[in-house]
């Protein structure tokens, strides 16, 4: 019986290149190069299609959706209409902005991959450390998978909702594109709703694509931090290892400096211990702080046009953007939760550096024990361009204000 095999896209393949490598490979179909020694060049058909997926947005979800929502929907008063269509310029324009934010920084990025490459190739292969790293991106791949696949499945059934369901449908049939009245009626039937869905299909991927890649750069720093935790819990033990596997070959004059010795040869086996830990701890903070500075902006953006696209779904009625609201809802979650992972990977190499068993250590040691418990108290965290931490906190905040802003608009409307 035959195998499905994906080859280096498995999860036997989740070293950080290859993670890149699998990401990198899905971006250059939206023409975003994330690797800078990858010297081919991209198809031009990509960035026909692209161009062609940009017109159509730019036309469909953004100069149509203001003319629906600010011109017709005034004439009609049809505040149901406008609510749903407003939500799908909003909904749309976290993948525009994803795209065009990659663009822009093409060069940014690919410095920021380059130093995540770096400070991978500081981990030593065989390693206790590199294992349990490796471990930890298996989750991390199979994390970004799945909401890669979830996203795209989403956008996928979204845009064949019309050609499945009997008769003539459109992604959303209370909308109206300026200029394709009546819609119904060939040709425009056939533009708009090829339009719509070259629009959906590829805002989706590219919404995929960057998301994915945004969950291996975070997820990455959350794998070390894991595995750091785990190098410091065994200090002590594999010191002692250390030392009884060298004392065959040391003689001792008398039991008091059996004991000094040891205890001298343990703490400068931690000392040198410490010296490959700490520069992993700082590489993490400096990553991390890279990534908040370039997407500082993006982040907030995104968050923003998130909760207004909730509050105007719930005002469009449930039964009316019951595909939207799950789309909606999963990047905010995401976010929030890749950002809680990270919090939670921080609080357990606090723990763990206080777990080291430091009071055994020689002063010189405790000092420097300290000084990384110091920074260690600090978490990591993922913020919306530094106006909010993304954690669970903030996801529930976001959906009890929605609400409620929700409620407030309604009873005003109504």
């Amino acid at each position: 019986m035959m195998k499905l095999s994906l080859g280096k896209f498995g999860l036997k393949h989740c070293d950080l290149p290859t993670l890149f490598s699998n990401v990198a490979f899905f971006l250059r179909f939206i023409t975003i190069n994330i690797d800078r020694h990858y010297k081919k060049r991209i198809p031009f058909v990509n960035y026909v299609i692209v161009t062609i997926a940009a017109v159509c947005y730019i036309y469909i979800y953004i100069i149509s959706m203001f003319w629906f929502v600010f011109v017709r929907c005034r004439q009609t008063g049809d505040f149901t209409a406008a609510a749903v269509v407003f939500s799908l310029g909003t909904n749309s324009e976290t993948c525009a902005t994803k795209l065009i934010f990659m663009i822009i920084y093409k060069k940014t990025v690919q410095d920021i991959v380059q130093r995540y490459l770096e400070c991978d190739k500081q981990v030593e292969k065989g390693t206790r450390f590199y294992d349990n790293l490796q471990k930890k991106l298996i989750k991390i791949k199979k994390r970004t998978m799945a909401v890669s696949v979830f996203l795209i499945v989403m956008g996928i059934s979204y845009s064949l909702q019309p050609i499945l369901l009997p008769g003539r449908h459109f992604a959303e049939d209370l909308y109206v594109v300026y200029g394709l009245e009546p819609m119904f009626e060939s040709p425009n039937y056939e533009i708009a709703l090829i339009s719509e869905t070259i629009t959906i299909i590829v805002g989706t991927y590219t919404l995929a694509c960057v998301t994915a890649f945004i969950l291996i750069i975070i997820g990455y720093i959350e794998a070390q931090m894991l595995a750091l935790s785990d190098e410091m819990l065994n200090l002590w033990d594999d010191a002692e290892k250390y030392y009884n596997n060298s004392k065959r070959s040391i003689a001792y004059n008398s039991t008091t400096q059996e004991e000094e010795l040891k205890l001298k040869i343990i703490n400068e086996h931690i000392a040198n211990r410490l010296k490959q830990i700490i520069p992993f701890h700082i590489s993490n903070i400096n990553l991390l702080n890279e990534f908040e500075t370039l997407f500082r902006i993006t982040m907030a953006v995104e968050f923003g046009l998130i909760i207004i696209g909730i509050v105007a779904e719930l005002l469009g009625r449930i039964e009316n953007t019951f595909m939207e609201l799950p789309y909606t809802l999963i990047q905010i979650y995401v976010d929030c939760f890749i950002g809680q992972r990270l919090i939670d990977a921080s609080f357990v190499f606090e723990r763990a550096v206080y777990d080291c068993k430091w009071e055994n250590f020689n002063k010189s040691n405790m000092k420097t024990i300290l000084l990384i418990l110091q920074n260690a108290q600090k978490p990591l965290k993922l913020t919306a361009g530094g106006l909010t931490t993304l954690d669970f906190v903030c996801l529930m905040s976001v959906i009890k204000s929605t609400y409620s802003f929700y409620t407030t608009l309604q009873s005003s409307v109504g």
